[in-house]
Formats: structure tokens, C-alpha cells, sequence
């Protein structure tokens, strides 16, 4: 006889709760609730827009500004030494500006026309032409009269330049890359190595990149891709590249030997140099207006503090002195040279090559540092 329906429901509800844990129809012990996972923090607005910097955007830009100051240099002495020559006789006149323009249209069309990073250089270089034939005539577009000679044009086409390269440092150098900017960066290269193949030179940047954004999403993808892509040693001529290698190359030999000496001397050549050409402007009868006049002295001023406490601890804190070194030219650069372009320009320029000079020595030195100091954390890390 079976057993009565209560008994044999409550028989099997015993059963139920004494099963083993692991077996099926068991209730298992419930889990606790962990940590909830913090969200990933938001990617910057620019990122999100799909703009991701270019991780050699500074050099770049650098390239673009020294191209178009030197456009300036060549176009004004040239002209000065050839008396000022006319295109198109004697009815019209081909102004240079016309030049610059057309040049700046094929930089925008070969950055518009070619994807990848390689035609970035070029164009920075052609635009930089045109953009120092352009401005080296902004005195004709600032007066009524149309006058190339208008005497403070020299001085507000160095003061567009600077503000071009502080604009680049503000977008660039403010806020470090992201990881996804390296890995775009990589697989920028990979984009012109997809079409034609990688030279060691671009694939060691392109890996470097890779290696900083390696944690990102893609890193590996991207990383795959790289190795897949075949080696071709053929490129394409880039002269800014070729330039900035072998400056790079004499700062390097310049500081390795000679690193404090050879910023002494061209720190005083600096501040002999503008009180020296406000004197000459003087001597001269030149009207120099007053604020370009203090402005040079107390920017001198300014260099020399920073100058000589730069100097006071080359022998204690080498890394920390040069940084201060590095801010004495960046105040000549910025300050003391604005007021000489309104002065005299021609001795503005050659201070200014002085200046560049030096801070190309001062940071050929810090990253002579910084290798070392990375070489002896490098055991014991």
C-alpha cells in the first residue's frame, strides 16, 4: 500500500532539503554580491569626436614654423640684396604673397589627397613655405599705403610664430597622450605600411607607438597587423626629417662634450647682445619705441636670474639645472627677442639663431640625462 498523500509529500520535502549540495534539483548555497566594477572613466571630448592627436604632431608643427621663419629670413635678404626685383614688368606686379598662397593649397591637397603619415612632414615643410611667403608681407595688408616696410611687421610675424608654437604645446604638450592616441598613432603606420611596405626606421616608430598604447583596446590587433606587414626599405625623401636628424646628431656631440661651456657662452652672447643693439639702434637715430627699449632690458634681466640660477647648481643637481638653463633661453626666445624684432631685425634674427642654438644644446643634454638615468634604474627595477 502506498503511503498517505501528506505523509509522502512531506517524506519527499525531508529529501529535498537533505540532498547534497552538488546534486541536481539541490538549492546551492546563494552567492554573495561582490564590488561592482567602477565604470571606465570617460576618453577626453577630442577622442570621443573621433580626433585623436597625432603623437608627432609637435615635430611637426615645429617643422612647419622653423620652414616658414626661415622662408622669411631668405625672402627678405634675398630681396634686400637684389634690390627689391619686380615679377611681371612693368604694369603688373606678382606679389609673393601669391606664391605662399598657391603653395599652402598644394600642402592642404596632398594632406587631403594620401592617407597615413608619411605625407604630413612633406606637407608641413610646403605649407611652411607658403606660410613665410605669406606673412613675410603682411606690412602691405596692415597700412594704408601698402608699405612691405612697415617697421614693426618683422616683429608681429615672429610673435605669429611663437603664438603657432605655443598653441601646438598647449594642445600637445599640457595634457600626456592617451594610450588610444599611441595606438592610432601605430596604427597610423601600419595604414602606409599596408600599401607599401615598412622600413626598419618606420616600424621602430611605429612599435615605439605601440608599446605606449599596447593596453588599449585593438593593441593586440594592431600589433598583429604590424607583423604581418612586409619590409620595404624605400622612402620617400623627407627633409624635415633629415634635417631635424642631423641637427640632433651635432647637439648631441655638442652636449656630450661641451654641454655647460657652450651654454655659458651663448647665454652671455644673449645678454651682451641686446642692450649691444639698443645702443646701435641709438647710435644709429633710430626712433626705438620705449616699451620695446625696457622690455628688451628687463627680459635680459629676467634671463640672467634664471641664467644664473641655473648655473649656481649645475655641480649639485645637473637634470634640475639644465631645466632652469632651458627656461633662460625659452625667456629670451619669448620676451627679449619680441622687443628686438621691433628694434632691429636683422640683429633680432641672428640672437634669435643664437637662442635656438643654445636650447638645442640644453635639451640635447636633458635627454643625455635622462638616458642615463634610465640606464642606471633600469637593474633595479
Amino acid at each position: 500500500m502506498g503511503a498517505p498523500p501528506g505523509r509522502g509529500s512531506a517524506s519527499r520535502g525531508a529529501a529535498d532539503q537533505t540532498a547534497a549540495p552538488g546534486s541536481v534539483g539541490a538549492p546551492g548555497p546563494t552567492a554573495a554580491p561582490g564590488p561592482t566594477a567602477a565604470p571606465a572613466p570617460r576618453p577626453p571630448r577630442l577622442l570621443r569626436w573621433g580626433l585623436p592627436r597625432d603623437p608627432e604632431g609637435t615635430g611637426h608643427v615645429t617643422g612647419f614654423v622653423v620652414t616658414a621663419l626661415l622662408t622669411v629670413v631668405v625672402t627678405r635678404g634675398y630681396l634686400q640684396l637684389t634690390g627689391f626685383p619686380q615679377i611681371g614688368g612693368g604694369v603688373l606686379h606678382v606679389a609673393h604673397v601669391l606664391w605662399g598662397g598657391l603653395m599652402m593649397a598644394v600642402a592642404m591637397v596632398l594632406l587631403l589627397s594620401f592617407a597615413g603619415p608619411v605625407i604630413r612632414p612633406i606637407a608641413a615643410f610646403v605649407g611652411g613655405i607658403g606660410f613665410g611667403l605669406f606673412i613675410d608681407e603682411v606690412g602691405k595688408f596692415l597700412t594704408r599705403d601698402n608699405d612691405y616696410f612697415f617697421t614693426p611687421a618683422p616683429m608681429i610675424m615672429y610673435v605669429t610664430l611663437v603664438l603657432v608654437m605655443i598653441a601646438a604645446d598647449t594642445l600637445h604638450g599640457r595634457r600626456a597622450h592617451h594610450p588610444t592616441e599611441y595606438l592610432a598613432g601605430a596604427a597610423d603606420h601600419a595604414v602606409a605600411g599596408l600599401a607599401g611596405g615598412l622600413s626598419k626606421r618606420r616600424r621602430a616608430i611605429a612599435v615605439d607607438l605601440l608599446a605606449q598604447g599596447r593596453a588599449a583596446p585593438g593593441g593586440a590587433e594592431t600589433e598583429a597587423l604590424l607583423a604581418a606587414i612586409a619590409p620595404d626599405e624605400e622612402e620617400i625623401l623627407d627633409p624635415l626629417d633629415v634635417a631635424r636628424r642631423r641637427v640632433g646628431r651635432a647637439m648631441g656631440a655638442v652636449a656630450a662634450r661641451w654641454a655647460t661651456a657652450t651654454t655659458g657662452v651663448l647665454l652671455a652672447v644673449l645678454v651682451v647682445a641686446a642692450p649691444a643693439t639698443l645702443a646701435l639702434s641709438r647710435a644709429q637715430g633710430d626712433r626705438t619705441p620705449g616699451w620695446a627699449g625696457w622690455g628688451a632690458l628687463a627680459a635680459t634681466a629676467l634671463t640672467i636670474a634664471v641664467a644664473g640660477r641655473g648655473l649656481v647648481l649645475v655641480r649639485r643637481d645637473r637634470p634640475r639645472a639644465f631645466q632652469w638653463l632651458r627656461g633662460a633661453f625659452l625667456v629670451n626666445l619669448l620676451l627679449t627677442e619680441v622687443a628686438l624684432f621691433r628694434v632691429e631685425p636683422w640683429l633680432a634674427t641672428a640672437g634669435l639663431c643664437v637662442a635656438v642654438v643654445g636650447l638645442g644644446v640644453v635639451v640635447a643634454e636633458r635627454h643625455r640625462l635622462q638616458r642615463l638615468g634610465d640606464a642606471v634604474a633600469a637593474p633595479t627595477a
